[in-house]
């Protein structure tokens, strides 16, 4: 029997095929973006029923494609037609006139897969997640509207980059026909990289076995036949401690042109690299017209802040906004010092008082791995700032120290990368924590 799509399931269809995001449809046609996604994963169902093949929301392009005879002639008409589904209404153009790939730009004409490929073994759970809407909705509109290729998300150790990232791709990873998550690790040449995405692109994918099909493609061939979402956690793995950020190791050197190729060639898939560090390649300067982008984490506001304390069993302490400001709202530090709390059965005045920072020995440890990475004339700098009781200025750090004016700017340059110091307009300083872990070494 015939069945007509309704109003909300031809709105979801026609939004799929032109990249909208769920959220992105439910406001264009004002209902509940967890309705939208009800009404997606019927809408999928029945399709998959009627075309004999596993439909979702990230391979219908590719399935239309690949079925042009039968379904893109129906669908250019007024009453359109998909197998016995009748979509009443506007008429919903073919892919092919919406310019749905940039230029020079290769489509998938290959044979789509029967289910969504994901390999997120190596994503951590997500655990409590604490508001981070704003940089969600950034991170989300980069990605999803403004196709960047490149996107690095940095912040000191603990502020919670992981756990947004996480986040995200919890929420988008149905927009992608690949999506893999890689903790990099020493193991991690470029070659064997290479080689575990190509495996992971290559496996799902029904190859003629004549002998001119054998050899399977270079990446960014599959980045551009697919759309990818590639994660690479802990990022500063590439990178080597005692040198000013951002240097490659030896055997990490071709990850470079890796990037470089990322960046520079077409292609409709995105690398997030998460870390401490991020490539001299991806600056921090925002620049509208590049497919790269930077986004560095900072503390949590109070609300936020509160929040962790209460799950740490600490539901009301005095002067918890003054603790939560000092600690700089970075879960991590708070939660350190609220077990600290917990166990010593101490309150936050007593921690307060002479303005003084108390180090638990387990933020010391973090400390000492951020600090670790550092080059001798990083931490020169660093013992510099570590004096001021208030923001300083570039002429004030020169008379200071026995450093060039080259040399500094090279390491304030490199601090700022490690996200290990904090700029105010042309003023410097170290943060609460981290200055007083300097003075205690």
């Amino acid at each position: 029997m015939s069945q007509h799509l309704d109003d909300l399931q031809e709105t979801v269809l026609r939004g799929t095929l032109q990249h909208e995001t769920y959220k992105q449809i439910a406001k264009d046609f004002d209902f509940s973006e967890s309705r939208v996604r009800e009404v997606g994963s019927e809408l999928w169902r029945l399709l998959s029923e009627e075309l004999g093949e596993d439909i979702h929301k990230s391979n219908l392009r590719s399935a239309i494609e690949r079925l042009q005879v039968s379904i893109v002639s129906h669908l250019e008409q007024h009453h359109n037609k998909i197998g016995s589904f009748n979509i009443c209404g506007e008429t919903l153009h073919s892919p092919d006139t919406q310019n749905s790939h940039p230029p020079n730009q290769e489509t998938s004409n290959s044979k789509s897969t029967k289910t969504s490929h994901q390999d997120l073994s190596e994503m951590p759970e997500l655990g409590d997640f604490f508001d981070r809407t704003s940089s969600l909705q950034t991170l989300t509109t980069w990605i999803l509207q403004q196709n960047s290729r490149l996107i690095a998300l940095t912040g000191i150790s603990g502020i919670g980059k992981t756990t947004l990232a996480v986040q995200l791709v919890q929420q988008i990873k149905d927009e992608f026909e690949y999506v893999i998550w890689c903790s990099i690790d020493a193991s991690h040449t470029l070659d064997e990289f290479q080689h575990k995405l190509i495996q992971f692109f290559s496996q799902s994918e029904n190859l003629d076995l004549s002998p001119t099909n054998q050899k399977r493609l270079p990446l960014i061939k599959y980045l551009q036949k697919h759309r990818c979402l590639v994660v690479l956690d802990d990022a500063q793995n590439l990178f080597c401690s005692g040198e000013l950020a951002g240097k490659y190791k030896p055997d990490y050197e071709e990850y470079r042109s890796l990037f470089k190729q990322i960046e520079k060639l077409a292609h409709q898939s995105c690398f997030l690299l998460i870390g401490w560090e991020q490539p001299r390649e991806v600056t921090q300067f925002k620049n509208q017209n590049t497919p790269i982008r930077t986004l560095q984490l900072k503390g949590l506001d109070i609300a936020a802040g509160r929040e962790i304390l209460r799950d740490c069993g600490l539901e009301e302490i005095d002067n918890s906004e003054a603790l939560i400001h000092r600690y700089e709202g970075n879960p991590l530090y708070l939660k350190s010092v609220a077990n600290l709390i917990q166990e010593l059965g101490i309150g936050a005045t007593e921690l307060l008082i002479d303005d003084s920072i108390l180090l638990p020995e387990d933020l010391k440890d973090v400390l000492q791995q951020q600090c670790d990475r550092t080059s001798e004339l990083e931490k020169q700098v660093m013992s510099l700032l570590a004096t001021e009781n208030q923001p300083v200025n570039l002429a004030k750090l020169l008379e200071k120290g026995q450093i060039s004016s080259s040399d500094l700017l090279n390491a304030l340059q490199s601090l700022s990368r490690r996200c290990s110091i904090e700029k105010e307009g042309s003023l410097y300083t170290l943060s609460p924590v981290l200055k007083q872990y300097i003075k205690g070494l």
